[in-house]
């Protein structure tokens, strides 16, 4: 699902895992959205281009894509996410 933080596109994901992940909205090889790609497991694909992103860390798993996406921290408090816009893995875009 995509949501705008403060003016930041966000992919919020509720994975396999039952935790949600939250990462910049646009694919790192691609200006395409990535929360219009399919999850499987921890990983969220790039329906363009089918490059996979580690939802824990923002790291593509395979090619075209070579370098990660921004990932933040989440938080569910009472039934609501927060999320950081700190990047948990130090990718600022």
């Amino acid at each position: 699902m995509q949501v705008t933080v403060e003016g930041t596109e966000i992919a919020l994901v509720h994975a396999d895992d039952g935790n949600f992940y939250a990462a910049r909205d646009e694919c790192s090889h691609a200006a395409v959205a990535l929360s219009e790609g399919e999850v499987e497991g921890c990983t969220l694909e790039c329906w363009l281009h089918g490059s996979r992103f580690d939802l824990r860390t923002g790291a593509p798993s395979g090619l075209p894509a070579t370098e990660p996406v921004p990932v933040y921290p989440v938080e569910v408090r009472d039934g609501d996410v927060y999320i950081d816009l700190n990047p948990s893995n130090g990718v600022v875009k």
